[in-house]
């Protein structure tokens, strides 16, 4: 999946009409954050991979074996 991200990436931001100039406006990140995690670059903080997913309305979600009980757990430690 981690290298499927920046095809996701790209995928949604031509769909939205985007130039990675606009995107990283949208995004509120430089612009070359864009391109580089397009190209696949392993270096880029995740806060700034959330914004450009938040941008372009893409939602993470995590899946493993054990996710039904997290969450469960997690609600219960919430609560």
């Amino acid at each position: 999946m981690q290298d499927l991200l920046p095809e996701i990436i790209r995928y949604h931001r031509k769909r939205s009409g985007l130039t990675q100039i606009e995107l990283a406006e949208l995004a509120d990140v430089g612009k070359n954050l864009v391109y580089e995690v397009e190209s696949g670059k392993k270096s880029v903080r995740l806060s700034n991979v959330m914004k450009i997913l938040q941008a372009l309305n893409i939602e993470l979600d995590f899946n493993s074996p054990l996710r039904e009980n997290f969450i469960k757990d997690y609600k219960n430690a919430k609560s």
